[in-house]
């Protein structure tokens, strides 16, 4: 039988064929594809005519389409619906892409036809020749994208070591390979730490506090697990509640004591060896390439460009945010004081600030549940991308999903302008033009690593006339609908939909021609700006009652409490700010090649470089560090800042839409053209055309602090 990963998929729109592909099929997929796709590179590195952007660069480009489509299929999964024998695949796969990886950027004949290409394209022109044209010796001019595509391969051979003398390559195609062992080995370890805690409790006393709701959610885990009483997890939308409502302090300390122990216990999922041999690689690779530190090598690739610009824009912010953070903590002591805590701890924040909550604006997350049903969110969001960009969301069963929970979409725009897809209108129920296929994954199970994000199956990108349309996939861990209500979430949930919904956009509105410069293919401190900009929507009166409806009654939410929802915006944002600097910080810290990692562990490491965004005392048992999955397992290594450098950004966008209107056409039509840009031009470039002007801090600190 053929492997269906080796085949053409005889789906819609060539989506993946989940009912076909069995375990068993992916590592010799795997291994099949790495010799086709090597077979491609060799081709293009030793074709005899002269090397030129089309048979080089842009034949590059399109190299590889089938290791990409199954490469995301395994490693979503491996997030999203992972297994024992899935995880053991993925040790074995890792190293063998990242081999071909190297070998790719190794190749000294590959790399010189694009130097050629390079250096071609880059040479003064000759006497009586425009500085704008390209097209002596049979080079023709590129466009904008053509540049900045030839620009980026270049810059990718080299920063891979294509300039490294031949032991030196060596060298880093070895820490090329133990790092990507180790990072997901590091994810591997926090998911196996975080399924193995749970708490039972049989005596309802002591969940005194926690509403009805959560309740009914963990009877119902306990009766997944045969147990009567109630089970409590680490997962987010189990614990979270546990700790802002408990009244039982002990129960609330051991919770999180649990969760600052992921990885921390001494365990075979202990992280503390893998986080210093990561550094230490990364450091190493570093310098192989030529850089200070491994911060350095990242950030020359980002808007920051440098360490000590990160260092200023976190100490900025931190200077500024913290007197109202610690005001913010002071007012949660005195509530604290007045139930006998006199030292308050990290396990009582969310509990007080729940309370003070109440007190300032009388609402609760339990309150307002009932009015955020998950599937009249999801309405919301779809209505807001048809408001802002002309699209519509088309459910389909004909798309196959990798797990029972998952919704499909198809989306389309009604525009006559919009580009013709590759796959339009698969299921014939739009008479506007094909834009992806979106599938949504929203609860927390076993085999599903913890939080939010947003991936693809399938990049767009356009060739030889047709432009193939991409399909996204948004994942979260929102709490499953019971037996007597369906799944109702926290506004923070609401929040974060509308987050990943964002980064979705980014990929749906793609439209580039080359598939490793579309939709979220941008400067990491560049690629939050989509998701935290729509965020902005969800504290919006106007936009709130349209569909913050009682999913009981229909009634809408009050006036009321639209207005204290909107008030409430910037509660606590003094403390939020700080514990994101912290992480910001720490992640600088460890990437910029500080020595003290080397003779003080981890925990000591980052005690010391959080001290000043501390305002609880610290734990002698608990390390947030080897559960820090966005640096050591994600893309975020020295780049944890991207989150309040995109926050400049979103608050900048959003109060050029507040000075025109939420909803402007003309405003939402330039922010599109921003979307579907992708990485064919600079970040700030992008930016400047969509806004007229770079972006404003004071913009930040207006939103955050009045």
């Amino acid at each position: 039988m053929i492997n269906p990963l080796l085949k053409d998929f005889n789906t819609p729109c060539n989506s993946a064929p989940f009912n076909e592909i069995k375990e068993e099929h992916y590592l010799p997929a795997f291994q099949e594809l790495v010799k086709i796709s090597e077979k491609e590179i060799d081709a293009i590195a030793n074709n005899p005519e002269p090397a030129t952007f089309e048979n080089t660069i842009e034949a590059m480009a399109y190299s590889g389409e089938k290791l990409d489509v199954v490469s995301n299929i395994f490693f979503n999964l491996n997030s999203a619906e992972t297994n024992d024998e899935i995880q053991k695949i993925a040790q074995e796969v890792s190293p063998l892409l990242t081999e071909f990886s190297s070998k790719i950027s190794q190749n000294e004949v590959l790399f010189s036809r694009i130097k050629k290409v390079f250096d071609e394209w880059n040479s003064p022109p000759l006497e009586g020749w425009s500085s704008q044209r390209r097209d002596r010796g049979g080079f023709k001019d590129l466009n904008e994208e053509q540049q900045m595509l030839l620009n980026e391969t270049y810059k990718g051979f080299v920063r891979s070591g294509a300039l490294l003398s031949d032991d030196d390559k060596k060298k880093l195609e070895k820490i090329n390979m133990d790092l990507s062992i180790k990072s997901l080995q590091f994810g591997q370890n926090v998911l196996a730490s975080t399924n193995a805690y749970f708490k039972h409790i049989t005596d309802r006393n002591e969940l005194a506090g926690i509403p009805e709701p959560i309740l009914e959610q963990y009877a119902e885990e306990a009766k997944e697990r045969n147990l009567e009483g109630y089970v409590i997890t680490l997962q987010y939308p189990s614990y979270l509640p546990a700790m802002t409502y408990a009244e039982n302090r002990e129960l609330r300390k051991e919770l999180a004591l649990a969760n600052g122990k992921k990885s921390f216990d001494g365990s075979d999922w202990d992280n503390q060896n893998l986080i210093k041999e990561i550094i230490k690689l990364r450091q190493e690779k570093a310098e192989i390439l030529g850089y200070k530190n491994f911060a350095d090598f990242v950030l020359e690739e980002r808007m920051a460009k440098s360490p000590v610009k990160v260092q200023e824009f976190l100490n900025e912010l931190l200077e500024k945010a913290k007197p109202y953070a610690e005001k913010e903590i002071s007012e949660l002591k005195t509530l604290a004081k007045a139930d006998g805590i006199e030292e308050m701890q990290s396990w009582d924040h969310a509990f007080y600030a729940e309370k003070l909550r109440k007190q300032k604006f009388d609402l609760n997350d339990e309150e307002l549940k009932p009015y955020f049903q998950l599937e009249k969110v999801q309405e919301a969001v779809f209505g807001l991308a048809e408001k802002l960009f002309g699209l519509e969301f088309v459910e389909t069963n004909d798309i196959q999903k990798y797990h029972s929970e998952v919704r499909t979409y198809e989306i389309y725009e009604q525009s006559p302008k919009s580009p013709k897809g590759t796959c339009s209108s698969p299921s014939g129920r739009s008479g506007g033009d094909f834009k992806a296929i979106l599938y949504v994954d929203y609860h927390p199970r076993k085999g599903k690593r913890a939080g939010a994000w947003m991936t693809s199956f399938k990049s767009q990108f356009q060739k030889d006339g047709e432009n193939h349309r991409p399909h996204i996939s948004v994942v979260c861990n929102f709490s499953k609908p019971t037996k007597d209500a369906p799944s109702l979430l926290t506004f923070q949930e609401v929040t974060t939909l509308f987050h990943e919904f964002g980064h979705a956009l980014h990929g749906v509105l793609a439209n580039t021609q080359y598939p490793n410069l579309s939709g979220t293919s941008v400067k990491w401190d560049f690629v939050e700006l989509p998701s935290q900009f729509l965020e902005n929507y969800c504290y919006e009166p106007e936009f709130l009652k349209t569909f913050a409806k009682h999913y009981q009654t229909g009634e809408i939410l009050s006036d009321e409490k639209i207005q204290k929802i909107a008030e409430s915006k910037n509660f606590m944002e003094g403390y939020q700010t700080l514990r994101q600097l912290g992480f910001g910080l720490l992640d600088m810290a460890y990437h910029s090649g500080v020595v003290e990692l080397e003779r003080l562990s981890v925990k000591e490491f980052e005690d010391k470089m959080t001290s000043r965004t501390n305002l609880y005392p610290k734990n002698p048992e608990t390390a947030m560090s080897p559960s820090f999955s966005h640096i050591f397992q994600g893309g975020y290594s020295a780049g944890y800042y991207s989150y309040k450098w995109a926050e400049v950004l979103d608050a900048d966008a959003f109060q050029y839409f507040k000075e025109n209107g939420i909803f402007n056409s003309e405003i939402a039509a330039k922010y599109k053209v921003l979307l579907s840009s992708g990485g064919t031009k600079d970040p700030m470039e992008l930016y400047k055309n969509f806004r007229g002007s770079e972006p404003k801090v004071e913009s930040l600190l207006k939103r955050a602090f009045g």
